[in-house]
């Protein structure tokens, strides 16, 4: 949940203000001369887009509060993980680790793992990871099994669990300790990517509903795909992990990609409202010919980074469109629904869009980036939520905010937000940039009259102690 400023005098509401246009102003600058080890995915320069993050293995930008972890080769010596708290932790090539979970007998519980794996050609359609909620028996609650599917180039990866309360089930009900548990998946064991994998862990805490509700999934939905949405395409440049998503709303976005990459966004959908999107590869600038059959991949991911539904899109070097499946409108009842690509819209929230350009695109039409372009849509009225006997944790897991819905737009508040992250999460790079020319800024500031230098002496004393 993001955290809102007290009151207080005008004069250090203006020094802010200055902060934030003179932070964006000095990043925009020194985005414009990259850095010799710019990451993959990070900052452009472009407008509306965020600033880089350092980036994990493959390019992979972890959360910057997540905690070290190492996970167990039995229950028995597992670390327990918090929900609402994100991990980082590493998989072994071969065999299953551990985390501890422990639940009450009420709360539904969902555990993800994102593997970033060192980025690469060598990825069999097959080849993934496998996670799971086991009880103390080492019975299965629930498994997930996700694979990098036919792009043919290793990226990130996520797969969700969970320990769901709930009349048509039998295990899993009572409170007690469960157990997080994933595995590489290498079904041929040829290891083509034999080293450990880092990976980022997350559980999310769902509480009951005050009222029971229904116990069926809704069956009148329209499932025509919709049309995708028209219109003059707004730069975004997407983040390089969950965390660091770059977030879009209704409209079209535009991006670059380059082969091997993976882009992340992040779309706010609430109770109600139905989610599409189409992913267009534009012509390639560099000439060269060819096909790629799975140049693109395209995913979407719910609140808690539980995979939904995907799409291919091939290349040959002229404009390509790729779309995903229809879903219904975001409900509580989803979950009981038996695909599940459709149990998985069940709550409102942050829903991710992540953009995958093969690898071997390169082959065929250089390692140069390709244009990218996001046709989001969002139908029917937002509606309330469905009535929970208190917060998930994290507490704002599932649910919508007006300041999400503008930032998402390209609203004011979304340059106020990039800057603030860049303050908090900017490269070295950038970050030394910003405070050189806050230095500047301020010594200039020491110089002009009394009247001119109130913001100048807030930053005095908020940055220059």
């Amino acid at each position: 949940m993001r955290a809102r400023q007290g009151k207080g005098r005008g004069r250090a509401r203006a020094g802010r203000a200055g902060v934030v246009g003179l932070a964006s102003a000095v990043l925009l600058g020194a985005a414009a001369v990259p850095g010799p080890q710019a990451p993959a995915g990070g900052f452009t320069g472009a407008a509306g887009s965020l600033p880089a993050a350092s980036a994990g293995s493959g390019g992979y930008a972890f959360a910057e509060d997540a905690r070290s972890v190492d996970g167990a080769a039995s229950p028995g010596d597992s670390v327990e993980l918090e929900p609402g708290r994100t991990y980082r932790s590493t998989l072994p090539a071969r065999g299953k680790v551990y985390y501890r979970l422990t639940l009450d007998d009420s709360t539904n519980t969902y555990a993800s793992a994102t593997a970033a794996p060192p980025a690469g050609r060598t990825a069999s359609v097959v080849d993934g990871i496998k996670v799971a909620v086991e009880d103390g028996e080492g019975r299965s609650c629930d498994v997930d099994t996700e694979s990098f599917g036919a792009a043919g180039s290793r990226h990130p990866l996520a797969g969700w669990a969970m320990r769901e309360i709930s009349p048509r089930r039998s295990l899993c009900q009572e409170a007690a300790t469960y157990y997080l548990t994933v595995e590489r998946v290498d079904p041929d064991g040829d290891g083509s990517s034999p080293g450990p994998w880092e990976m980022e862990l997350a559980a999310t805490a769902e509480p009951p509903l005050e009222k029971a509700g229904a116990t069926s999934a809704p069956t009148a939905w329209d499932s025509a795909p919709p049309r995708p949405v028209e219109g003059e395409p707004q730069r975004r440049t997407g983040g390089a992990g969950f965390s660091r998503a770059a977030p879009v709303g209704h409209g079209v976005w535009r991006d670059d990609i380059r082969p091997g990459q993976t882009l992340f966004y992040e779309v706010p959908v609430d109770w109600g409202r139905r989610l599409h999107a189409t992913a267009e590869l534009g012509g390639s600038g560099a000439g060269g010919s060819g096909y790629v059959a799975a140049a693109l991949d395209l995913d979407l991911y719910n609140p808690v980074r539980g995979h939904v539904v995907d799409a291919t899109v091939g290349y040959d070097g002229t404009r390509k469109t790729g779309s995903l499946a229809a879903l219904p409108p975001v409900a509580h009842v989803n979950r009981h629904a038996v695909s599940r690509q459709v149990a998985a819209m069940r709550f409102a929230g942050s829903y991710y869009l992540v953009a995958h350009l093969s690898s071997e695109v390169a082959d065929a039409f250089g390692d140069g980036p390709v244009p990218l372009t996001l046709r989001v849509g969002l139908s029917g009225a937002a509606q309330d939520g469905p009535g929970y006997a208190g917060e998930s944790v994290p507490a704002d897991a599932f649910t919508v905010t007006g300041e999400d819905r503008e930032t998402a737009a390209g609203g004011g508040a979304a340059g106020d937000s990039a800057a603030y992250r860049a303050l908090a999460v900017g490269g070295i790079g950038a970050g030394t940039a910003l405070l050189a020319g806050l230095g500047v800024w301020t010594l200039a500031a020491r110089r002009r009259t009394v009247a001119q230098t109130a913001a100048g002496s807030w930053l005095d004393v908020f940055i220059f102690p």
